[in-house]
């Protein structure tokens, strides 16, 4: 399987999603919250660096569950899908 690539965009709205993440976990320590929602602390620290740019939904989900940060405000700081966007294919 090819991985097409990232566009700026993408990029981008990983690096917020990290960004709006280490807000919203404010004075936690990274391995309280990892151990939580059953994850690394290195995997969390990729997310919050924006080296994970794509993480899965059901990742973002328990995270956005575990810092009581409803989904739908997440998705609005994050800049939301692209109104127009084209489906990317392979």
């Amino acid at each position: 399987m090819v991985r097409v690539p990232l566009t700026p965009e993408e990029r981008e709205r990983g690096r917020r999603l990290g960004e709006v993440l280490r807000e919203a976990r404010g004075p936690r320590s990274m391995a309280s919250v990892a151990g939580a929602v059953g994850m690394s602390v290195e995997t969390l620290r990729k997310i919050e660096s924006g080296r994970v740019p794509t993480p899965a939904f059901f990742t973002v989900a328990a995270l956005a569950d575990e810092l009581a940060l409803p989904l739908t405000d997440l998705v609005a700081a994050c800049g939301g899908p692209a109104e127009h966007a084209e489906p990317r294919t392979a």
